[in-house]
């Protein structure tokens, strides 16, 4: 099912993959600075050699040791007698050297260097906030490093082009209408492009997974869940069906007869199709076979009379559901359209149901479309989807006419109708 246009989205998957593979890049972890404890941050040592003492912080010392110094005076009086005397001839040897005669002591003595002084430069509490500052801002670094993503893509709308164009182009191979592939192309770009992207596992899953998105939100725009419908509706519930000819519409309403009768409710069917020969023996036999009530006249009867004959009994005899078959017609056909709009004004029905293969593909939108415009349609039956190898008709049609799929026919038998559900859909076009 759906293997065709599953290959061409496959097929688009593994180009733009590549083109994401060709525009990621690495993202490296930055390097971590090194850390300063707090404790640190208060104070900043100057390391010793110093080569050029600050102005300040070179005197301040000096100054210091001046200060405590005791004044000569004071000093003299500590000495003690020998002190003294010895204290005495190095002043007098002093004096004799002052004159800076040839040979003096002034003379031959030089000028020691001054040692140098370490330093110790204590931070200004600017600097001390600043630090402190600096340690927050590292934490909160390493922490955003924990996110920090392995790879990241960014795609720009040139990136996208050619295989957005191909992606279009297979839609409509898939017999998607125009106006619908362009909506899934544009969905599509709107999330690839200009976005920065994490990638994960794989770089298909990111294109698989904007597909998905783009598919399901053009098929979910009209959902509508029948059994709760017929649950909570006002009995008898009338629904008839519309179609064209030879699409499994007789078929249908008897499958859809088995699986109402399956959850408890009375059905009576009414064989509205009073034209084609035939008609009225095939929907009597699968009444007898499911044990459900149909009510019939003649061929070439006037349809309208048997629908509002069968709303009749069911009112009588507390029917919950009428279930109305209607002879195929073209939409072109304009006298069988107005004797449906005959029908609807008769007795007019809770839900219009029309019913079209799925294989018939654009043909089968162009049709509920057409159908929609002369009669409101409730929703819709796809018939035959289990042999549809493109599924573009189940894509299109809710999204044309703006009114939900209900049921898929999957086979022959009266247990192949499927509710519609469009995330199952939208999986079955993606699985392997």
């Amino acid at each position: 099912m759906f293997n065709k246009l599953k290959s061409k989205l496959s097929s688009f998957k593994d180009k733009v993959g590549t083109k994401i593979d060709e525009k990621a890049v690495e993202v490296e972890p930055a390097e971590e600075p090194e850390v300063i404890e707090e404790e640190e941050a208060e104070v900043l040592q100057v390391p010793a050699a110093v080569t050029e003492a600050p102005e300040t912080g070179a005197e301040a010392p000096r100054e210091e040791a001046e200060k405590q110094r005791p004044e000569p005076e004071e000093e003299e009086a500590l000495l003690t007698e020998p002190q003294k005397k010895e204290s005495e001839k190095k002043e007098a040897e002093k004096k004799r050297f002052s004159f800076g005669w040839p040979g003096s002591k002034k003379e031959q003595t030089k000028e020691e260097p001054k040692a140098e002084v370490p330093v110790q430069a204590t931070v200004q509490p600017e600097q001390a906030k600043a630090a402190a500052e600096k340690v927050k801002k590292i934490g909160f670094a390493q922490k955003a490093k924990a996110f920090v993503m392995e790879r990241e893509f960014i795609l720009e709308e040139d990136d996208l082009e050619d295989p957005l164009w191909d992606l279009q182009m297979a839609l409509l191979e898939s017999d998607i209408a125009l106006s619908v592939s362009e909506a899934i192309v544009d969905s599509v770009r709107g999330q690839l492009v200009g976005t920065r992207r994490r990638i994960g596992k794989d770089t298909g899953e990111i294109v698989e997974n904007a597909l998905k998105k783009a598919i399901y939100d053009v098929m979910s725009a009209n959902v509508f869940d029948f059994d709760e419908y017929v649950r909570n509706a006002k009995k008898p519930v009338h629904i008839v069906f519309v179609g064209i000819n030879g699409t499994g519409k007789t078929t249908s309403i008897a499958k859809l007869a088995k699986r109402l009768t399956d959850q408890g409710y009375s059905v009576v069917l009414a064989a509205g199709d009073t034209f084609r020969a035939g008609a009225i023996d095939q929907i009597a036999i699968h009444g007898k076979k499911l044990g459900v009530k149909v009510i019939k006249h003649q061929e070439q009867g006037d349809p309208a009379a048997v629908v509002y004959d069968a709303m009749q009994h069911a009112r009588a005899n507390k029917v919950d559901v009428v279930l109305s078959d209607t002879a195929g017609r073209m939409h072109t056909n304009i006298n069988l359209m107005e004797q449906l709009k005959k029908v609807c004004r008769v007795s007019a029905p809770d839900l219009l149901i029309f019913v079209d293969e799925a294989v018939a593909g654009n043909d089968a939108v162009e049709r509920a479309s057409q159908f929609n415009d002369a009669v409101p349609l409730s929703g819709s039956i796809l018939t035959k989807t289990d042999a549809d190898a493109k599924g573009g008709a189940a894509i299109s049609i809710a999204y044309i006419t703006c009114k939900p799929i209900l049921f898929l026919g999957m086979g022959q038998g009266y247990d192949d109708l499927q509710k519609f559900d469009p995330r199952w859909f939208v999986d079955q076009l993606f699985a392997e």
